[in-house]
């Protein structure tokens, strides 16, 4: 005989309630006192709400020290969640930054943790992954977000923003512009509407440093350091706008979609992005070309991004016998067997080109007038993790 909802334990209510929306909780909790009583805010449903999408991922309980509401705690994670994933710098003014272009943002214990992802030359396909920007809630329930000069979060690690020295964080603004779109600046400082107000705080802090060296013997060591983050972070932070990468990785419609890492010519490792356009042709860009201001010319270019599948002919079979393939001097990419074949162009030189499909998913690509093949791998796992990653 089959149960009424409010026949069974309370427990397992929680868990079916769990896979409803906000707006359908709220929706149920009208149909009587008693269920009403078990959506409050302050009950265990918003709890098992949390509990069931990111209790996996991050510690639930341990976001603003385990003291701010569960119903709260939903509406922040939903907001941070669609930062999960990677981000391309964009929209560089000074070519000669060397703001790496591609970032990282996972969940750690109690924060969203996001870190720069850089292409390293040693040797091997790994690229390094520098934190950068931390962001939490505090005990009062209020986002915060902090650029981490010194890189101390690591993903996955039990520390908490008021468990780290203040003088590393400084406090910033991440501004979502939709769902694809977030600029990350300074944050301004309250009540300050001049640069006298500066000018002021600086003399005062000078002073202070001052009377604490003749106090402390290790001071004037401590607050060197401290000023100097402080001036750094001052001088030499501007916003930064970047863009979601929505599609980074293959799929069985679009093979060679996504994120990748390949040594050019120069035997540096670049990271690229491929993308599907509108009308049929497959374009692959390097990472960091996407983030000046100015466009720059693609890698390649095809028109059509139907394969041609083995066997090849002569010709074709002579252009590919004749490649040098562009690997580490400890290689980790070995013969592979060619499946597919696509024709593809440059609007730069070298002009014609090949692109040619492996059995296991990867590609590499290179053009008629030279004798290389760049080959790539994925700078993605299918889970959505940093590939080959080598933490700072």
């Amino acid at each position: 005989m089959a149960l009424a909802l409010c026949d069974i334990p309370e427990d397992l209510q929680l868990r079916i309630l769990s896979f409803l929306s906000p707006t359908e909780i709220c929706s149920f909790a009208c149909t009587s006192k008693r269920f009403a009583s078990l959506c409050r805010e302050d009950r265990k449903i918003w709890h098992a709400v949390c509990d069931r999408r990111w209790g996996k991922k991050t510690q639930i309980q341990k976001w603003g020290n385990g003291r701010i509401a569960y119903k709260l705690l939903y509406r922040t994670l939903k907001r941070l969640e669609n930062l999960i994933g990677f981000w391309r710098l964009c929209g560089r003014a000074n070519p000669a930054d060397s703001s790496p272009p591609l970032v990282f943002f996972e969940w750690g214990s109690s924060f969203v943790l996001g870190s720069r992802v850089l292409a390293i030359n040693d040797d091997t396909y790994r690229v390094r992954k520098t934190p950068f920007l931390v962001l939490g809630i505090s005990s009062e329930g209020r986002t915060e977000s902090f650029l981490d000069l010194d890189g101390n979060h690591r993903s996955g690690v039990s520390v908490d923003l008021s468990d780290l020295e203040r003088s590393s964080l400084v406090p910033v603004d991440v501004n979502f512009m939709g769902n694809g779109h977030i600029m990350v600046e300074e944050q301004k400082s309250k009540g300050s509407s001049s640069g006298d107000d500066d000018e002021s705080e600086d003399v005062v802090s000078e002073m202070y440093t001052q009377l604490a060296n003749r106090t402390s013997p290790g001071g004037d060591r401590r607050r060197k350091r401290k000023k100097e983050k402080e001036r750094q972070a001052r001088i030499k932070w501007e916003p930064e706008h970047f863009i979601k990468v929505s599609d980074f990785s293959p799929t069985l419609a679009k093979p060679l979609q996504g994120l990748w890492k390949g040594f050019c010519e120069g035997r540096n490792l670049e990271l690229y992005l491929v993308k599907y356009d509108e009308v049929g042709g497959v374009i692959c860009k390097k990472v960091e070309d996407l983030s000046l201001s100015r466009q720059t010319s693609p890698v390649f270019w095809t028109p059509n991004h139907a394969f041609i599948r083995s066997p090849f002919s002569v010709e074709e079979e002579m252009i590919l016998d004749s490649r040098i393939r562009i690997t580490p001097l400890h290689g980790e990419v070995h013969e592979q067997v060619i499946s597919g074949m696509l024709y593809m162009n440059s609007s730069y030189d070298p002009g014609e080109g090949r692109v040619w499909l492996y059995e296991n998913g990867t590609f590499g690509f290179g053009f008629l007038r030279d004798q290389f093949i760049t080959d790539l791998k994925r700078v993605a796992l299918e889970d959505g993790c940093l590939a080959d990653v080598l933490d700072a």
